[in-house]
């Protein structure tokens, strides 16, 4: 569990730098370079992701049950997933899901993580589940009171739109039927 809340700690840490205090990471940027930020922010970013997995893969071997959700919950969770792969490719994309959702990233983020606090109940599960909603949640009341850093992407128009929420299903059809079992060891369906 030690290497899952290390991991948790490097990740959101690193990305909640801008919720913390938002004119440290200008400084830094300004002082070191936007280049050296970056790869220092991105290296923090990768470890703490592999410890993420890695820690996740080591408390599944021993998992602690905290709750043990219903099937039906578990269907509510693959009805939830539906919108989040469409929300993160809209994050890059520009148009009009990105205009309504404001931060469709941070949606994605949310009801993802909401999804799987549905459907799993154990204590590596509640953890990270849990810290990604709360991050989610901290850094979308932040934004309302700082200004976001640009997204490059695509320009804005309709078509991006449809590139997001098709380009959404299918990488969705993707993890239902196998990237998820591939990467996670859980087939979400069957």
């Amino acid at each position: 569990m030690a290497v899952l809340i290390l991991g948790l700690l490097l990740f959101l840490g690193v990305h909640s730098v801008s919720i913390i205090n938002s004119q440290w990471r200008s400084d830094l940027i300004a002082r070191f370079g936007e280049i050296p930020w970056k790869a220092v922010y991105g290296l923090v970013a990768v470890a703490g992701f592999y410890l993420i997995a890695s820690g996740y893969g080591l408390a599944r071997q021993s998992p602690i049950v905290i709750y043990d959700p219903p099937t039906w919950l578990r269907h509510i969770n693959l009805l939830l997933m539906l919108p989040v792969f469409p929300l993160l490719l809209a994050a890059y994309l520009p148009g009009r899901i990105q205009s309504a959702t404001k931060h469709p990233m941070l949606l994605a983020v949310k009801i993802w993580a909401t999804g799987h606090l549905l459907a799993n109940g154990t204590l590596a599960d509640l953890l990270l589940f849990g810290s990604f909603l709360i991050w989610a949640v901290a850094d979308r009341i932040s934004l309302k009171h700082r200004v976001a850093p640009p997204v490059h992407g695509a320009p804005p128009s309709q078509v991006n739109d449809a590139i997001a929420i098709i380009g959404g299903v299918g990488l969705y059809l993707l993890f239902m039927f196998w990237l998820h079992r591939v990467l996670i060891g859980v087939a979400p369906i069957g």
